[in-house]
Parts: structure tokens; sequence; C-alpha cells
């Protein structure tokens, strides 16, 4: 008779949300920085979370209501798909800073849900998965988009949709870099400004750059991808939300980056590179234009075919 883990431990990364070209639509995983949960299962049929630790301000705007916390919800929804008879209790540890725009709560629910998923009779396939993450993500952003939960389920580049997530083919030579500064921007205060419409022309050039991007990554091209990535809808509205956005994003273009610009709701900005080495002197460069507005900063640099969420140990 096989016996059933009682605890489990995953990490998932964070993730360039929208890729500037693709918003809501599009995101990529980050290398070296994400959220741990430590799930154990208990005999009460609920969710409940005895702790929050790690990257938090002084005081923590985190609830330790499950149905308010978005790894809490994501199991809630977890339970009720799989029609379990048993509880959860989580322990987050947070590596992602709060209001960074680098998925800090979609990381949180995934690595929760990968550590939960390792404690079912029946582990669920990650796409399988895909809806209970899209119900935590709700709880921060007020709505189901899957552009950073998806990444981070199946590593590197991923289209999603509200019912589907695939991983998209991107060359290996492709490196981004993406700068946090010692900000904090709401994602629902930067999803407030784009409220109004956007005129019909501008919609189908932005559609243009889209698909001049992803038929670039598909075939490979470095031109294609360059040509495509520029974001004409959001950013130009979210960018003033950013102090010294338009130097740092200027400084990346000036270290021949294929395309710069706010990752996910902000204040992070990220850019590519077809270069490791030029990723590196550009994060450098980056960060100085964060200096001079008065910030400091972390940078990030990696493959944009980075990791997915993964069992720990």
């Amino acid at each position: 008779m096989s016996v059933h883990p009682l605890e489990a431990s995953a990490f998932s990364p964070a993730s360039v949300g929208n890729i500037g070209v693709g918003f809501d639509l599009l995101g990529h995983t980050v290398t070296g920085i994400g959220d741990i949960a430590h799930v154990r299962r208990i005999e009460s049929p609920e969710v409940r979370i005895a702790s929050i630790d790690g990257e938090l301000p002084g005081v923590c705007q985190i609830p330790l209501e499950a149905a308010r916390n978005t790894a809490g919800q994501a199991l809630i929804a977890l339970r009720a798909q799989t029609r379990i008879d048993f509880g959860f209790e989580l322990r987050l540890q947070k590596g992602i800073p709060l209001g960074s725009g680098l998925g800090g709560s979609a990381a949180s629910c995934v690595a929760a849900l990968i550590a939960a998923n390792a404690l079912l009779p029946t582990p669920l396939d990650r796409h399988a998965l895909y809806a209970c993450a899209l119900d935590g993500e709700s709880v921060a952003s007020g709505s189901r988009q899957g552009d950073n939960v998806a990444p981070m389920l199946l590593g590197g580049v991923v289209m999603c949709t509200p019912t589907q997530m695939i991983r998209l083919s991107a060359p290996d030579w492709l490196h981004a870099v993406v700068v946090h500064p010692a900000q904090i921007l709401e994602t629902r205060r930067a999803r407030a400004v784009l409220a109004e419409p956007y005129p019909l022309p501008q919609v189908v050039q932005h559609c243009a750059h889209l698909g001049l991007f992803l038929i670039g990554l598909a075939q490979g091209e470095r031109a294609l991808i360059a040509a495509g990535l520029k974001d004409i809808l959001v950013e130009p509205r979210r960018a003033p939300l950013i102090p010294g956005f338009a130097e740092v994003k200027a400084a990346a273009l000036a270290h021949d980056a294929l395309g710069a610009s706010i990752s996910g709701a902000g204040p992070s900005v990220f850019a590519w590179f077809d270069d490791a080495g030029r990723a590196h002197q550009a994060a450098s460069a980056m960060q100085a234009a964060f200096a001079a507005a008065g910030f400091d900063s972390d940078a990030h640099i990696g493959p944009v075919n980075g990791p997915r969420a993964e069992l720990l140990g």
C-alpha cells in the first residue's frame, strides 16, 4: 500500500508579465528570484495560512485569511476541483517584493499549488492546475489573467488565454534584464490608468507589432522580434507612474536591446538582448539610470527561456 506524503515545498520563479507587446497574453519567467511555499496536509477540510515571511514591508499587507490571499484562494480552488476530504496548512516565504511588477502574487499561488498537488492521491498535470492559479491571481489583480501564472507553471515564454496556456518556442540566445527599483506600484492602480478606450488605428498597429513579435520568436529572427517588441498601448499610460522609466529604457536601447518596456504592472523594467554579455553591460547602465532618478535597484539577468516552478527537496 502506497503512503502519500504529508508535506511538500515548492519554489516558483518571478516573471515578466505582458512582455510589453502582449498585455495579459504573454509572459516569461525570471531566473534567480521567486517565492517558496511549504504545504502540510491536515485532517480539517479547510485551507489555513500559518505564516508569511521574507520580502515584506514594515507592516505586512498580505492577508492571512485564505480566501483573501492568492495562494490560499488557489488551494481553496484546488480542494473544490479535486473534492478531497482533507485540507492544507500553508507557510509562505516571499522572495519577490510586493508591488514590484515581478509576479509576486502569482508566484505565491503557483508555488502553493505545486506543493499541494504533490500531496494529492492523484496529482493533476500543470494544465489542470491553471484554473486554480487564475482563481488565486484574481484575488490580487481583480481579473483572471494568466500572463504571470502560466509561465511559472510551464517555464519560458508562454501565451495564455482564460482557458489555456501554450509554451512558445524562443531562441536560446535571447536574454532578459529585469531591473527592480525601490518603488512600489500596486497592480490595481496600474490597471486603472488603462480604463479609457483606445482609438482603432492604434489597436491595429499594436496587433501588427504582436504579430511580428510572435513570428520572430517562432523563426528565431532578431529583426522581427525587435520590430515587434514595442508597446504603444499600455506603456505610454503607465510610464508616468514610474519615475526614471524613460531614462532606464533609453539606457537599455543604447546598449542594443531588442526592446524594453514595463515588467507586468511595474515599476520593474525589462529589456531583451541577443547576447548574455551585452545584457550584463546593459544592466549596470539601467541601474545607473534609476540611481540618477534617486532610486536604488536590483537587477536580474538570465535566459528568456527561464525555469518553471518545481518541488524542493
